[in-house]
C-alpha cells in the first residue's frame, strides 16, 4: 500500500483547553496566535456564559491603570497579598492597556469610564463574545461545546502525551491541558467547580470556597423600605471592635429586599472574607455603610449564598503552582488559568483582567515549551 494512503496514527493533542469562558476564550486566542495548536471544550451550548453576565451585561473588562496600581488594588487593606504576589508576573506581562488594545484590534470600541473602567463602547457584553468567537473561527480553533468533560487522567508510559481528556463519550490526549473552568458560583453559567475537582483528584490541595463580591443581608428598615433605590455616591467602611476603620471604599450602594449591593458593598464583603481567612477567623467585625441620608451599622455579617457570588475566593491552592508558567508543581503538563485558582480581585475589571493575564501567561509557556528541542 501507498505510504500516503497509510492512516497515520492519532497524534496527541499539543493543548486541551477546558472551559469557554474569559481565561478559556483568551487561552484559545492567544494559541491561534502563537501558532499553538488547540481544542477548546465546554460544558455549555455556547462560549462565554457567564462573561455575558459581567456588569449587569455590560462587560467591564479592564480598568485603565497600571499594573503596580492593580496589584495594590488587589492587596488593599493589607489582604490577599499572596494572590497579588502570585499573579504580578502575568499582570505585568498583560496590563489592563494592552488587553484594552488587544480588543481594539479585533474591532471591539471601547469605553472609558472617569473611574477607568473599560467596557465596550456599545456597553454589551455580547460584544466581547462575539469578538472571541469571530476570532476562533477565522483561525479554525476547534471547540466543542455541550461537552462536559468528567475527569483529565494521568497517562503512565513513554511519550510526551501524559494527560486525557475524558468525556461522557470520548476522549482525548493532550500533551499540556489548562483548566480554565471558572470558580463555583453562578453554577447556571457552567461555574460549577469541576476544574477544581479534577485538581484535587490529581494530587492538589484546595482552599475552601467562600463567597466574593456579594450583596449583604440585613432587615434593618431603613433599607427595607429603600428596596429599589440605588444611590451612586455611597461608602461602606469596616469597622474592627475598637471602630478603627480597616477598609473603605466609596462606590454605589444598592438598597435590595435582601439587604444591601452595589460595587461599595461588594468590596467591603471581599475585604472581610479575605481578613477572617487571613488575620483572625474569630475577630468581630462590623461594617458601616452610608448611602443618601441614611448610616446603616452591620454588626451581623451575612453574606448571600456562593452561589450569587460575582466571584469565588477559594479553589486550587497557588503555592502548587508555578506563577513563571501557571504549571501544575505536581503534574507536568497541567495547566491553570483564572478562577480555577485561589484568585480574585476587587470589582470593577480586576477579576477578568486576571483571566486574561493568567491565561496568556500559561499559553505562552507551553508555546515557548514547544520550541524548546
Amino acid at each position: 500500500m501507498d505510504g500516503k494512503n497509510q492512516r497515520q496514527s492519532a497524534q496527541p493533542a499539543k493543548l486541551a483547553i477546558v472551559g469557554g469562558g474569559a481565561a478559556g476564550m483568551f487561552a484559545a486566542a492567544v494559541a491561534a496566535e502563537r501558532g499553538v495548536p488547540c481544542l477548546l471544550f465546554e460544558r455549555k451550548a455556547r462560549l462565554g456564559s457567564k462573561v455575558l453576565m459581567t456588569a449587569n451585561g455590560r462587560c467591564n473588562f479592564a480598568k485603565d491603570i497600571s499594573p503596580e496600581q492593580f496589584l495594590n488594588d488587589i492587596s488593599r487593606g493589607g489582604i490577599a497579598a499572596r494572590c497579588a504576589e502570585f499573579v504580578a508576573e502575568a499582570v505585568r506581562e498583560c496590563p489592563p492597556r494592552q488587553i484594552c488594545r488587544g480588543f481594539q484590534s479585533l474591532g471591539v470600541r471601547t469605553k472609558r469610564m472617569t473611574d477607568g473602567r473599560i467596557f465596550p463602547a456599545d456597553e454589551k457584553a455580547a460584544t466581547i463574545v462575539h469578538a472571541f468567537g469571530d476570532l476562533l473561527r477565522d483561525e479554525e480553533v476547534p471547540i466543542i461545546t455541550n461537552c462536559p468533560v468528567k475527569e483529565i487522567e494521568r497517562i503512565a508510559g513513554g511519550g510526551r502525551a501524559r494527560l486525557r481528556v475524558v468525556t461522557r463519550n470520548f476522549s482525548v490526549e493532550a500533551e499540556n491541558i489548562l483548566l480554565a473552568t471558572g470558580g463555583a458560583s453562578y453554577p447556571k453559567t457552567g461555574s460549577v467547580g469541576d476544574g477544581q475537582r479534577f485538581a484535587q483528584a490529581l494530587g492538589h490541595s484546595l482552599v475552601p470556597y467562600r463567597p466574593g463580591l456579594i450583596g449583604m443581608e440585613t432587615a434593618d428598615p431603613r433599607v427595607v423600605r429603600l428596596a429599589g433605590r440605588r444611590f451612586e455616591d455611597g461608602l461602606a467602611k469596616v469597622l474592627d471592635e475598637t471602630r478603627r476603620v480597616l477598609f473603605e471604599y466609596r462606590g454605589e450602594v444598592d438598597c435590595e429586599r435582601f439587604g444591601l449591593s452595589g460595587a461599595a458593598i461588594y468590596n467591603a464583603q471581599r475585604f472581610i472574607e479575605h481578613w477572617m481567612r487571613e488575620k483572625d477567623t474569630a475577630a468581630r467585625l462590623s461594617a458601616e455603610v452610608s448611602f443618601g441620608r441614611e448610616t446603616v451599622r452591620l454588626d451581623s455579617l451575612r453574606p448571600r449564598p456562593l452561589k450569587e457570588s460575582i466571584v469565588t475566593i477559594g479553589g486550587v491552592d497557588t503555592g502548587e503552582v508555578d506563577p513563571h508558567t501557571m504549571q501544575s508543581k505536581i503534574v507536568p503538563g497541567l495547566y491553570f488559568a483564572g478562577e480555577v485558582m485561589d484568585i480574585d480581585g476587587p470589582t470593577g475589571g480586576y477579576n477578568l483582567t486576571l483571566a486574561f493575564a493568567t491565561a496568556r501567561k500559561a499559553v505562552a509557556s507551553i508555546a515557548k515549551k514547544e520550541k524548546t528541542p
